[in-house]
């Protein structure tokens, strides 16, 4: 096992205290967005084996059985199928949506063939991969995700009192369902100046006023300051606000259309980099191959909270997809040590307390908050201690496709 040297990501929407004072450090003074755990070939981790730090990708493609495992190895190929972060957000991230195994390898290829350079900033498929993901809150945590049904859409938008958006509300009232929404957020993708001034003014407004949208009106003109007349306001307005309280999680597949908006959280994701944007951003926005990958359907957003495994200690977030499993530790009621394998690379994060990891041979490491460790496949560890720590791992191929538990709560839906 290998104490990871992560690198902190300093995006502009990051906050600037939330990942020091998590990791108890002095803030550098500017912003901590994200803290990359794995093997990203953009910003790997680095261990060190007794000849210097060495980037953990470059770790596995030296011996990828024995890192990886034959199993991961036959599944995914010689790479670490997730990333895990940290993500601090103190403004809105970009409105965004991935694409599905299906149509990322079909969009790759098509730039490939087209010339666009890898590196480009102007490229959209930068890799062949779905980009399933799942966000834990440390904090209260707040988010965009997934459509509003469109009867309650076009209750909000009422509830703005802008008379511009009427034709949009009677689309909402009067189509069919997907079709409602795609119109409506076609059009919403390339707003009018105007429209979209007094829609701002509105959510100000409105914010301070008491009524059921209230909270909702709060979020979006917060990123109508942080955003001043960006093109994502109108289309975010379509999407259900959600907050998470410390420990609920939400799962976002291929299609759903999403924005973090701040708080701190564990996030875990397939390795992947191919995100489509329409706004809230600076960087590259392709609003055509967004409307192709983004499914316009309202099912309620699901507000999960894990299951225990009475087995192992661990709280379990499960997701859909094969490519990770995230979990949580608490500490044992009688102080024994936990133990930790399969036939799987894993990583473990402390966020709270103290926590130690015993490897075979002996050897020990001690966590506190903000450290991980990287664990090969088929090494048994053990932690102990009181800190709270994450697992990120592979699920089981046989239990890869299970339905989501049933939610804590539904958000979008009476």
């Amino acid at each position: 096992m290998d104490l990871l040297n992560s690198t902190i990501q300093p995006y502009a929407w990051g906050s600037v205290t939330a990942l020091p004072q998590l990791m108890g450090v002095r803030p550098t003074g500017t912003p901590q967005a994200e803290l990359w755990m794995g093997a990203h070939p953009a910003a790997p981790s680095r261990v060190d084996r007794g000849s210097g730090p060495v980037p953990l990708d470059r770790v596995l493609a030296a011996d990828p059985v024995n890192e990886l495992g034959h199993s991961v190895l036959r599944r995914f190929g010689p790479r670490l199928p997730f990333l895990l972060k940290l993500l601090a957000a103190d403004a809105p991230l970009s409105l965004q949506v991935h694409p599905d195994t299906a149509q990322a390898a079909a969009g790759y290829e098509a730039e490939n063939a087209l010339g666009v350079p890898p590196d480009s900033p102007y490229r959209t498929y930068r890799d062949s991969h779905h980009k399933p993901e799942m966000i834990v809150a440390l904090t209260p945590f707040d988010g965009l995700c997934g459509f509003r049904p469109p009867g309650r859409c076009a209750d909000l938008l009422e509830a703005l009192r802008v008379d511009a958006l009427a034709p949009f509300t009677r689309t909402l009232r009067t189509r069919p369902g997907e079709a409602a929404l795609r119109e409506v957020f076609t059009a919403f993708l390339t707003p009018d100046p105007h429209l979209l001034g007094a829609v701002a003014d509105a959510l100000v407004r409105e914010a301070d006023r008491d009524g059921p949208y209230r909270g909702d009106f709060g979020a979006y003109a917060a990123i109508a300051r942080s955003h001043p007349g960006d093109q994502g306001l109108l289309p975010a307005l379509m999407l259900a606000y959600v907050r998470l309280a410390p420990g609920e999680a939400l799962f976002l597949g291929a299609g759903i259309p999403h924005a973090y908006l701040s708080g701190l959280g564990v996030e875990i994701m397939a390795n992947s980099d191919n995100v489509l944007r329409c706004g809230l951003t600076p960087k590259h926005i392709d609003s055509t191959e967004l409307l192709k990958v983004v499914r316009f359907t309202a099912p309620p957003t699901r507000v999960l909270s894990p299951t225990a495994d009475d087995r192992s200690g661990e709280h379990v977030y499960p997701a859909p997809v094969d490519d990770f499993r995230l979990s949580r530790l608490f500490p044992h009621p009688r102080g024994e040590a936990r133990a930790l394998g399969g036939d799987a690379p894993q990583i473990l994060l402390c966020t709270r307390g103290e926590a130690r990891v015993g490897g075979e041979g002996g050897a020990a490491l001690a966590l506190l908050p903000g450290r991980a460790v990287y664990v090969p496949a088929r090494e048994r560890v053990t932690v102990t201690g009181d800190g709270v720590v994450f697992r990120a791992t592979v699920a089981a191929g046989a239990d890869a496709g299970a339905d989501l538990p049933t939610p804590l709560r539904d958000k979008n839906h009476d």
